[in-house]
């Protein structure tokens, strides 16, 4: 298989350069591509690009603002492999990625996959926090790669592979961000493609985010899952509706200490503690046990509450998608 690395950029050069370097070390012999498309920046990578152009087989492409999923198509039209490997511009990809993807996939052919997050030593601690959130079974991350016993795996942009073949026969990805992941899975299994996680695939993913920034994006992600249940409602799980759940008993919680009633909040408490003691033993460091727990409840009412919005607008009032939240799609 040729492969080709996918990467949109926007308006980060400086991750550009950590993820191009990181490409330089692959362990893997044989020619690889690199398909930088800038989707309207107003601060460019083109400098970053030319220090690699010596060293990798890169091309680059500038183009109008349209959105990530966009942009991957973009990237995959002009593309000279035969498989595609897409990734988020944040990530830092370890030496033996490409060559866990070739082999896994020599071993078991499938048209798309996905691949886990992890995360350097290095990362600070808001970020450690956050990815212990995003990717422990503890809270709704179980679903991003850690566990390979899942029906059926939805790989997700910032780590996956897809096969030209596939990538034809779906149109790529939508223009519904978040969410575009997901849906474009949904489509290919439709389609009759199989996808899976390679555990051993992994990226070191740097989320560069703040606390209010990463409850925009999980808001954004409660928001498009009422929208993705009512396009493919055979797809839908009752475990979808547990941080909308998370914010509705915590509610009654509070509401019930009118009449004494305290057993709800107690068991918030513990479950707090829980997670507080997970994340200090997993990273060592309990100021991170300590941020991973306002880490949690952003995550848990940012999806909750937009999950929540989204449901009555889509189900109960009967909105369209587009015009309930214009600000999930891009125009292409």
């Amino acid at each position: 298989m040729n492969y080709s690395f996918i990467i949109p950029v926007y308006n980060r050069p400086e991750e550009i350069d950590e993820l191009l370097e990181s490409l330089t070390r692959q362990s893997y012999s044989k020619p690889f591509e690199v398909v930088i498309i800038e989707d309207g920046s107003t601060i460019p990578c083109e400098s970053i690009i030319e220090k690699y152009k010596s060293k990798l087989n890169i091309t680059y492409y500038l183009k109008y603002n349209s959105g990530p999923g966009d942009s991957r198509n973009f990237g995959m039209t002009y593309a000279k492999g035969d498989y595609f490997l897409v990734l988020d511009s944040d990530c830092i990809i370890p030496e033996n990625y490409l060559l866990e993807v070739d082999k896994s996939l020599n071993e078991e052919f499938v048209d798309c996959f996905g691949g886990p997050d992890n995360m350097l030593p290095s990362f600070s601690a808001v970020q450690k926090a956050i990815n212990f959130t995003m990717t422990s079974v503890l809270t709704t991350g179980g679903v991003r790669g850690g566990t390979e016993k899942l029906e059926k795996f939805q790989p997700r942009s910032f780590n996956m592979g897809i096969s030209r073949k596939a990538f034809e026969a779906s149109k790529g990805f939508s223009n519904i961000h978040p969410g575009e992941d997901p849906d474009l899975s949904i489509r290919l299994w439709k389609l009759g493609f199989k996808t899976k996680l390679i555990s051993k695939a992994f990226v070191y993913h740097k989320r560069r985010i703040d606390w209010e920034k990463f409850y925009i994006q999980v808001n954004k992600f409660g928001k498009a899952r009422p929208i993705l249940n009512n396009w493919y409602p055979e797809y839908a799980k009752p475990t979808f509706y547990l941080p909308s759940l998370f914010v509705i008993f915590f509610i009654i919680g509070v509401l019930a200490l009118i009449f004494a009633f305290d057993w709800i909040l107690k068991l918030y408490f513990v479950y707090t503690i829980i997670i507080f003691l997970s994340s200090s033993i997993k990273n060592r460091n309990v100021y991170v046990g300590f941020l991973s727990i306002i880490a949690m409840w952003r995550q848990f009412f940012g999806y909750g509450l937009g999950f929540i919005e989204s449901f009555i607008k889509i189900n109960i009032l009967k909105k369209k998608p587009q015009e309930a939240f214009p600000e999930l799609f891009f125009k292409v």
